[in-house]
């Protein structure tokens, strides 16, 4: 992977990974046109640059995060809540941790979930439309604990996570623009607990890095936060206004290409 590669697959990392449409799917198709070799370290890097990803959330929200009066029961109330719905995936990850490697391997899984997952927002748009005057901006433990069960759905590849736990909040009843944001909180704990652990799983393994490397993940992370915030903002603003309907049809599109590339002979991975 050369430096250049690098900073394209941190673009589409950022770009992709709060928005419904699966920055898994994205990144097989990005990584295959570019042809970069399934290695250690192109599978670590593009774990590593969610770190960068994540810290675009952290800042956006920062005064959720971290307010400025201190602790008192909000700031309790909000960190407990993220906890709850962060431990399904905790525990059901752990679990079937050998299953979803193996599912890792299948570009067509990645496909037809996208595929299934675009179709099934077309038909939740409806509904939403519908029913957005009843919905309630308030996330309680319970609807916590579910959203989080929900997220456990994006451990197949090409779901979404982000798609995932909105229609989690949706179904909850909450707002698509507090359904997307309470995605977005519950990202940080997920993704730094992959992150540290894909990480971690590179060097058990006794691989080396290269100076190179270090920058490409350096340069990678910064290029993730910054598109990443830049995609935050847009989508939120695009949600409320739009609704989910064009995620839907993109996620078809994206599907649809990458079966026909797959037909088309050109060698597929999952990076």
């Amino acid at each position: 992977m050369t430096f250049i590669e690098a900073i394209i697959l941190a673009i589409v990392e950022g770009i992709t990974e709060f928005l419904p449409i699966s920055s898994t799917g994205h990144m097989i198709i990005a990584s295959s046109l570019m042809g970069i070799a399934e290695d250690s370290f192109t599978k670590t890097f593009t774990v590593s640059i969610q770190f960068g990803a994540i810290l675009s959330v952290v800042w956006l929200y920062r005064d959720r995060f971290i307010p400025k009066g201190g602790i008192n029961r909000t700031i309790i109330d909000f960190y407990s809540r993220i906890l709850v719905a962060f431990i399904p995936a905790i525990i059901l990850g752990f679990v079937f941790d050998d299953f979803i490697d193996s599912l890792l391997g299948n570009v067509m899984v990645v496909a037809f979930t996208l595929l299934a997952g675009g179709i099934f927002i077309l038909f939740l748009d409806v509904f939403i439309r519908e029913n957005k005057d009843k919905d309630s901006d308030t996330v309680t433990y319970r609807s916590a604990f579910i959203i989080g069960l929900y997220q456990c759905i994006a451990m197949i590849p090409g779901v979404s996570r982000s798609a995932a736990t909105i229609i989690g909040g949706l179904q909850q009843r909450l707002n698509l623009k507090s359904s997307a944001e309470f995605s977005f909180f519950l990202a940080v704990p997920t993704m730094f607990a992959a992150t540290a652990y894909k990480t971690l799983k590179f060097f058990k393994e006794g691989a080396a890095i290269e100076q190179n490397q270090v920058w490409m993940l350096v340069a990678g992370n910064i290029v993730a936060f910054i598109v990443a915030a830049l995609a935050i903002k847009s989508f939120i603003g695009f949600l409320t206004k739009y609704g989910l309907r064009a995620f839907g049809y993109y996620r078809i599109i994206v599907g649809v290409l990458i079966i026909l590339l797959s037909a088309l002979g050109i060698d597929l991975k999952i990076v």
